[in-house]
């Protein structure tokens, strides 16, 4: 079988990531207008209630999820322009299904139908781009700066996701949602252009190799933490439109803006803190921001003060997954690092993808506000784990 072949780098850092990152930030921008329309679409143009909306915004984290196993292993054998371009092709796909749904919005149940296909279609897009992004960047500039290129990946996902959702919203109110769709189709196209000229990473043979459940196990006490973590997220990204739209204080896109770029400049401003102070303690600090976060919105009673939430949401989460991400990688040979990459973001998607249903349910049993009591519980139940894993860490070493 075939796998990446670690060479000495040939592209200087930002020679090689750059590309790549306007890549990612294109389609992440692609999952984040659809945030941006979506809950809205399902609950007032289709009629369904929010337990539908999250499960038709969770449907693409769980697609993401499945497919991990999968994407990691063909990113090792194949190689990681393939796994990204398939990635790309499939978030074209994706934007075509869109379409569909909106064509057929006065037949609600087949509108939905279409969204649920667009989203397993998006997720599993998702799924390759990012393993493929990820392990070629890595791949290109040589594993001593994994820890720069998983923080500037993170950089393009979220001010993708952040700047996506208050676009897509404005583009909504003031034009057409099927302007959106055709925008969906249409970035994807930009993000395979921009890397086309890529060199592609050699692949040689090799006789073994682990198990995904063995990788799964492997980076397993960081991807749980990583997991509850992303809680937090999910419910921001599932209900926070629907959430302001209830408290009657308009739409959301400066709370998804705010998130966005309070992530954004914490990944700028501080990349470099969890190789300076240890990937525990960095990992811990911002647990705890997120936690104030949530609680925040929580209690939010007014407009400002759930908009700050979602910014410290923001500054806390941003540096979950590089501090916890490099310590996943040690955990492998280098020959494996596209799986052990595709296991570690699994439980990313596994987390989004029961946040939106489980959101649902508390929005359905409660109200939309206690969503994130339940997403500042997760964050604790993160913080718990996290102090568990590092007591054992010392038992054990």
């Amino acid at each position: 079988m075939k796998n990446v072949l670690q060479a000495e780098p040939e592209l200087g850092f930002y020679q090689a990531i750059v590309p790549i990152i306007i890549s990612v930030f294109c389609v992440y921008l692609t999952i984040g207008m659809v945030l941006g329309v979506i809950p809205g679409f399902v609950q007032e143009a289709l009629g369904f209630d929010s337990v539908v909306v999250g499960i038709v915004i969770g449907l693409q984290f769980l697609s993401t999820l499945l497919t991990r196993a999968y994407s990691g292993k063909m990113t090792d054998t194949k190689g990681a322009k393939a796994s990204k371009m398939l990635g790309v092709f499939l978030a074209i796909i994706a934007g075509v299904t869109y379409i569909l749904a909106i064509s057929f919005q006065h037949k609600p149940i087949v509108s939905v139908s279409f969204l649920m296909i667009a989203r397993i279609i998006h997720g599993v897009g998702e799924s390759f781009l990012i393993t493929g992004a990820l392990t070629w960047g890595i791949g290109l500039v040589g594993s001593a700066n994994s820890g720069k290129v998983m923080t500037w990946n993170g950089i393009a996902m979220y001010a993708g996701i952040a700047l996506g959702a208050p676009l897509s919203i404005f583009m909504g109110k003031n034009y057409d949602l099927l302007l959106v769709f055709l925008l969906i189709v249409l970035l994807p196209a930009v993000s395979w252009l921009v890397t086309l000229r890529l060199p592609r990473l050699q692949v040689e043979k090799i006789t073994v190799r682990m198990p995904f459940y063995k990788v799964i196990g492997a980076v397993s006490g960081e991807g749980m933490s990583l997991a509850f973590s992303s809680m937090a997220f999910g419910c921001i990204a599932s209900f926070i439109a629907l959430f302001f739209i209830h408290k009657e204080w308009g739409d959301a896109s400066f709370a998804f803006l705010t998130f966005g770029v309070c992530y954004v400049l914490t990944r700028i401003f501080f990349a470099s803190f969890p190789d300076r102070f240890g990937g525990y303690k960095i990992a811990l600090l911002s647990l705890l921001v997120e936690v104030v976060g949530q609680m925040l919105i929580w209690t939010a009673s007014s407009e400002l003060m759930a908009i700050i939430g979602c910014g410290l949401t923001g500054i806390g989460f941003s540096l979950v997954f590089p501090a916890l991400g490099v310590l996943a990688l040690q955990r492998v040979q280098p020959q494996m690092r596209g799986t052990a990459l595709g296991a570690y973001v699994a439980f990313v998607d596994l987390s989004l993808g029961l946040a939106g249903p489980l959101a649902g349910l508390v929005a359905g049993w409660f109200d939309y506000q206690t969503v994130y009591l339940f997403g500042a519980i997760s964050c604790v139940l993160a913080i718990l784990l996290l102090l568990f894993n590092k007591r054992r860490s010392t038992v054990t070493g």
